[in-house]
């Protein structure tokens, strides 16, 4: 660890610092810093200056202006599963959110605001009680914040968009330190570039969203053995495209996970699946399912009725943080034969835990322009990612030789850009491909907000 930027910092500062925070400031050498340090991908190994853990709006301002004043690289920590790390950062100060944590529903608006540092579990558990929901992504607990501010995909994408098309407003602390309300009235600017934009302009201290009226579903997973891949892709591709848009289901390449809700035969077995969710009425769902159940003898047919909540948790234990990661993306327009053909060349993951995704992002999200928010892939069909998982640093080679390797193959085929969200640190030239046309805009709102790119540890956006 560079100890000269300490050095820099005088003491007396870091100690008034300290001291006007209602959270706390965590450094090296204090007992509890080595578990501070670690984030949700273990393959992430960074050592900050200091960590403040921020309790309020009032804390993250202090910090934001303790490392502008004192020049010091800033990262910002909301639920932590960021896959690149960029929650983290070496010989800077992170500035923590993950205390900021608290939902307050407004039944009569069917809206729910919810800070900064909560996770999509804890806005699950408080609206599902009213069986309401936001639209969000598949593991519970991932970051509001960060999942937001890149886009939002999940079970909900292809009936009510994707996250940033249910955000109404947000409180963000900008890099003078003053805190502003951004929505469509106020600071309209910041509000177009925060739906996508990820977290260059800005600590979100809190996100108003709009509800929906989600309860139960029907879902689960249907799995069929490795060799039929070719055939179920094809079926995926035509049925998912056409079907409506209560339905969701993403397509996987995974091996079944070793756990009591699946037969003991299939542990471990490597298998093609498209884990569903239906919000549409339960005695229509035989009639929607009806072409999965007949398809090519699926090995499982999981499909029942659930509460939304069960199926937005239901990989949670499975991916427990401190898990080594390596991810690359894609969007892509179409599901081509010559695609498929590559994709099944790499279809047997690597590892018990790694896995190809293909989220479904038609529908509703289709249906907003290119330029309503900076996500620059309306007319994509699908988000495809691709993760090396394993729990062994050993494996760390392995499993990101096949996700490279994967990606490399199935590039060619894809639309050109990714989901920021899915990104590692991969240079200005994709996070720009990513934009899209809308990167210029993005760069000038970035120049009016952040002059100085104090919010750079992030994939980045220039100032103009």
């Amino acid at each position: 660890m560079n100890t000269s930027q300490s050095q820099k910092i005088d003491q007396a500062k870091i100690d008034d610092f300290k001291s006007s925070l209602r959270g706390q400031l965590i450094q090296p050498g204090d007992e509890k810093y080595n578990d501070a340090r670690k984030v949700y991908n273990g393959m992430i190994d960074k050592h900050p200056l200091m960590i403040a853990y921020c309790s309020d709006v009032g804390d993250v301002i202090t910090s934001v202006n303790f490392g502008r004043n004192n020049k010091i690289l800033i990262a910002v920590r909301g639920g932590g599963h960021n896959g690149g790390g960029l929650g983290i950062c070496d010989d800077g100060l992170v500035i923590d959110l993950s205390l900021i944590k608290y939902t307050r529903i407004d039944l009569k608006e069917k809206t729910v605001r919810v800070g900064g540092g909560s996770t999509w579990g804890d806005v699950d558990h408080a609206t599902h009680a009213f069986g309401l929901a936001v639209p969000c992504g598949i593991i519970s607990t991932t970051g509001v914040g960060g999942l937001t501010l890149g886009g939002g995909i999940g079970y909900l994408t292809r009936q009510w968009g994707l996250a940033i098309d249910n955000l109404l407003e947000a409180d963000i602390v900008l890099a003078d330190g003053s805190s502003v309300t951004a929505n469509a009235k106020e600071n309209s600017d910041l509000y177009w570039a925060i739906r996508g934009g990820g977290g260059n302009f800005g600590i979100v201290t809190s996100f108003v969203f709009r509800l929906h009226p989600v309860k139960n579903i029907t879902g689960g997973p249907t799995f069929w053995p490795l060799d039929k891949s070719k055939e179920v892709m094809r079926f995926y591709r035509d049925f998912i495209t056409s079907a409506p848009t209560e339905l969701n289901g993403f397509f996987a390449f995974l091996k079944v996970p070793p756990v009591p809700i699946f037969p003991e035969e299939l542990h471990l077995k490597p298998v093609c699946a498209i884990v569903w969710s239906y919000c549409g009425s339960p005695e229509k769902a035989g009639e929607v399912f009806a072409p999965v159940k007949n398809f090519n003898q699926p090995l499982l047919y999981g499909i029942q009725q659930m509460p939304h909540t069960a199926l937005q948790s239901a990989f949670d234990a499975l991916l427990p943080a401190g898990l080594q990661w390596y991810w690359r993306a894609d969007f892509v327009n179409e599901l081509s034969d010559e695609a498929i053909d590559q994709h099944i060349k790499f279809a047997e993951p690597p590892t018990d835990l790694s896995t190809m995704h293909l989220y479904p992002i038609d529908g509703a999200a289709s249906k907003v322009s290119n330029s309503d928010t900076p996500w620059a892939y309306r007319k994509s069909k699908w988000a495809q990612v691709i993760v090396g998982i394993d729990p062994d640093p050993a494996n760390a080679e392995k499993i990101t030789k096949w996700t490279k390797d994967y990606f490399d193959a199935l590039h060619p085929y894809s639309a050109g850009g990714a989901y920021v969200n899915f990104l590692m640190e991969e240079g200005d030239d994709r996070v720009k491909t990513s934009y899209g046309e809308n990167y210029k805009r993005l760069s000038q709102i970035k120049k009016k907000y952040d002059p100085d790119n104090l919010f750079i540890v992030n994939q980045n956006i220039k100032p103009a």
